[in-house]
């Protein structure tokens, strides 16, 4: 470590350190209270990661309005203590992310208002948990959240109703409370957007000689007519034919402009050796005059937003840099170029993704900083993680210039390692306001 007794370097780094205190207590002081976009008799709250929540809130509060109820859709992030105390009717829609964990929306929520003991007992709620059952801890946010509103003396109206990844089974049988509640048979249509018909334009493996398993770039466009609305942070769902009831969500590494929708997929080996039924069909058995069926589905928490002029830190590993690289495009085609990509890797010869187009951003001034880690490439494994830690000053002055962060990846070891690291470098107050402001933002899986 270099020391020094340069004053001017000296009082730079008060100024520094000076401004980055400031930064932290404004943004703790200065949080919002709960959304107020009009008062409401019902109030549809939704924890939701990818959206499906969201939706599903929307849905639900456009069926009690057909009832002639006043009904509102919010985010748990909007959703305070003062909001919960005064509600007497809620009805949450609550997904699980990871292991039994909260959406990164409902942190706050979760280990805040969650934390404390509140009077309820003037709320009646209900909650819709969303979870996939082969997780061990099915459903957990919702459950945890259902058994604490009962241990606060909250009447349920009906009993918590469990939906196993989306089946039409379970939301069918919410809707059909909806319509006790709203007292009509006369209900919107809840139908999704349908797939459409597209194949494959082009198909090209990233990674040839990697340890790991084969990466491939896909371009898709329509068997027919103009492409689909979509905007950097947005998901695909494919059907693939041997699993048809189950879609698989890819974030879309494309933007609009480029005429085509791109994803990074990997190809997926089970235990007993057969292929992922939606990667085994995207990466192997596809040709370019099969159909695949596709729809778009809109990620609203990792579009950019708000953050669109932002300077902005994107995060990733692996198939991750498919959203971070749609949004590194967008920007760069809006004249933006204050980005910092940190990508994760196993080895530089033949894991570094896209490396030709990321270093030409660079050279180019596109991207102002690209920092990788490629964990078997030295005598120790470095991950992105370490990347942060080393620069954790450098991300304390970009995140007083006002930067967000988008991490897009695995959840296992990269989306928790990089967690600790910001909360490390940031700490953990500030981290959680910049999840409330929208300026940290996951899509990992």
């Amino acid at each position: 470590m270099m020391l020094t007794i340069d004053p001017t370097r000296w009082a730079s780094a008060f100024v520094l350190v000076a401004a980055w205190a400031g930064l932290c207590a404004a943004m703790l002081r200065n949080r919002k209270p709960a959304a107020e976009d009009g008062a409401a008799d019902w109030l549809v709250v939704h924890a939701s990661q990818t959206g499906n929540a969201e939706y599903l809130a929307r849905q639900t509060a456009a069926t009690l309005a057909t009832g002639g109820l006043s009904a509102r859709a919010l985010s748990i992030a909007d959703f305070d203590a003062a909001t919960l105390a005064s509600s007497t009717r809620v009805l949450f829609i609550a997904s699980t992310y990871g292991e039994g964990d909260s959406p990164d929306a409902a942190a706050r929520f979760a280990g805040v208002t969650m934390a404390g003991s509140p009077d309820l007992s003037q709320l009646h709620y209900a909650v819709l948990a969303l979870g996939d059952s082969s997780y061990a801890n099915y459903c957990g946010f919702g459950r945890a959240l259902d058994a604490w509103l009962a241990s606060r003396g909250a009447t349920p109206l009906f009993p918590r109703i469990d939906v196993d990844r989306g089946k039409a089974e379970a939301i069918a049988g919410w809707q059909h409370q909806l319509s006790h509640l709203a007292g009509t048979s006369d209900l919107p249509d809840w139908e999704a957007p349908a797939y459409g018909d597209w194949r494959i334009l082009e198909r090209t493996l990233l990674n040839e000689g990697s340890a790991g398993a084969p990466l491939y770039r896909i371009a898709l466009i329509p068997a027919a007519g103009p492409l689909p609305a979509w905007e950097a942070g947005d998901l695909v769902q494919v059907c693939a034919p041997r699993d048809p009831d189950l879609p698989r969500e890819y974030s879309i590494a494309s933007v609009p402009a480029e005429g085509r929708i791109e994803l990074l997929v990997r190809l997926q080996h089970h235990a007993d050796g057969s292929l992922g039924a939606a990667s085994g069909w995207l990466c192997l058995d596809a040709t370019g005059l099969d159909t695949i069926s596709l729809r778009v589905r809109e990620h609203a928490r990792f579009r950019l937003g708000a953050n669109a002029a932002r300077p902005l830190i994107l995060i990733g590993n692996g198939t991750g840099l498919a959203g971070l690289r749609a949004h590194l495009k967008a920007r760069i085609d809006a004249g933006v170029v204050d980005n910092w990509l940190v990508f994760g890797e196993r080895n530089a010869r033949a894991d570094y993704l896209c490396r030709d187009e990321l270093e030409r951003w660079r050279d180019s001034g596109l991207l102002s900083r690209l920092d990788t880690a490629f964990s078997r490439d030295g005598a120790e494994q470095r991950y992105v993680q370490h990347v942060l830690a080393e620069q954790a000053e450098e991300l304390r002055t970009w995140i007083a210039r006002g930067a967000a962060i988008y991490v897009c990846g695995s959840l296992q070891g990269m989306a928790t390692g990089v967690h600790a690291a910001l909360a490390d470098a940031l700490g953990s107050a500030v981290l959680d306001e910049l999840a409330t402001q929208g300026r940290y933002r996951r899509d990992v899986y």
